[in-house]
């Protein structure tokens, strides 16, 4: 599902890597290696909002119900399905379980009891973004059907590829513990390792991908579009479908095609949505694989077991249509209940529910942003090309795991 974990990939990946490698070969000299100094990526605990850019860190303002739109009014039957399938994640971590035992006693059936449950066990605070704002962007994902093949054909020509084997992901924070949380995305050439190949090479055939094909697709704008999803559903010459989710990616920064176009004027900023962009790339064939390699992000992906009810999101636990959304992990906590106030896609009609943070993605970075899932088939995708929304947020904490205040 999206829905994938992209980790931004700093230029200073083999400098970094020199040292490590460095210093532990020399056993014999306690001293501590030196470092350079990147940009600050390391995060602080978990309670804590972590800075994003640079920037002051995002703000948490304890809130009231009161504040949350329609809080008295809403249907709270489908956010609790939703909740369950946080709290088996959730339920083994502090301040969790005794919420988790409460919330698998109550059923879904009566608004009035699942509303006082949440009153009673949870504080809701509103998110701001560092500069003080409380609006941000409210996009939307959903779960794709790609017409394919277990084997390359006339008709299917553009690979889905696996994981590679010769893809390293190193985690730097077992070394040196101000880079804690910082994995980056390599390969080994001769004895250096050296960023992964980006997605011109790949499509060229750079490495050794031959044979690690797990399904061959139609259309290459279609496969991209899975990527940025995370997860979608491969339907094959028998009629059988097969579902996909992520698996790993390449450790380049996710890079807009939409923006790209709008910036050499082939499309207007309101034409830049996922509908926008196939329609865009119907009448420019020839120019859809230099408008892709701009993007240098490419998602691994992996078959999914038969009988999945849903995309599996980065917490590991199904989505539920209309009810789980992707969010960055720096400043909301997977699994937690959120209030998000926005309005419907191309919309001035209020959208106001109580979601969870069950995913995340590559292009969902700040404070007050989120990826809605509209969930699986034509509607779905319509409405996740066009969502495009400002929205505030409202995190639901455990009373007795709130965070630190600014």
């Amino acid at each position: 599902m999206k829905k994938h974990n992209i980790e931004i990939y700093n230029k200073w990946l083999v400098l970094v890597l020199s040292v490590f490698l460095t210093a532990c070969s020399i056993l014999s000299k306690p001293k501590p290696p030196v470092v350079p100094r990147p940009q600050p990526v390391v995060l602080p605990p978990k309670v804590v909002p972590a800075p994003i850019a640079g920037l002051p860190a995002p703000l948490f303002m304890v809130s009231k119900w009161e504040m949350l739109p329609d809080w008295q009014t809403l249907d709270l039957a489908p956010s609790q399905t939703a909740f369950l399938q946080s709290c088996r994640v959730l339920k083994n971590k502090p301040h969790w379980q005794e919420v988790c035992i409460q919330a698998e006693q109550l059923g879904v059936n009566d608004n009035a009891r699942l509303r006082a449950f949440y009153e009673e066990w949870f504080t809701p605070y509103q998110l701001l973004n560092p500069d003080g704002s409380e609006q941000g962007m409210i996009t939307g994902y959903y779960e794709p059907l790609l017409k394919g093949s277990r084997s390359k054909t006339l008709r299917f020509q553009y690979p889905l590829y696996a994981a590679p084997n010769d893809l390293l992901t190193i985690d730097l924070g077992g070394v040196y513990p101000q880079l804690k949380d910082l994995r980056l995305r390599g390969r080994v050439q001769g004895k250096r390792i050296v960023p992964y190949y980006n997605r011109a090479e790949i499509d060229a055939g750079a490495g050794a991908f031959m044979g690690n094909e797990l399904f061959w697709v139609e259309n290459p704008i279609e496969l991209f579009f899975l990527q940025i999803q995370g997860s979608g559903r491969i339907e094959l010459p028998d009629g059988k479908q097969v579902k996909v989710g992520y698996a790993d990616q390449n450790g380049y920064p996710y890079v807009s095609i939409g923006k790209k176009l709008v910036e050499a004027g082939e499309l207007k900023l309101e034409e830049a949505s996922m509908q926008g962009i196939k329609g865009w790339a119907e009448k420019n064939p020839d120019k859809i694989n230099k408008l892709l390699e701009q993007n240098p992000s490419y998602v691994f992906l992996r078959e999914l077991p038969d009988g999945l009810s849903a995309p599996l999101g980065a917490l590991g636990v199904p989505l539920t249509n209309e009810y789980s959304i992707a969010v960055d992990p720096r400043t909301i906590p997977l699994g937690a209940p959120v209030f998000l106030a926005t309005t419907y896609p191309n919309d001035s009609a209020p959208l106001n529910r109580l979601m969870l943070a069950q995913d995340t993605g590559g292009a969902i970075k700040g404070a007050v942003r989120a990826d809605f899932f509209w969930g699986f088939g034509e509607f779905a995708g319509t409405q996740a090309g066009k969502m495009k929304q400002q929205g505030r947020l409202w995190v639901l904490f455990p009373k007795g795991g709130e965070p630190m205040l600014n």
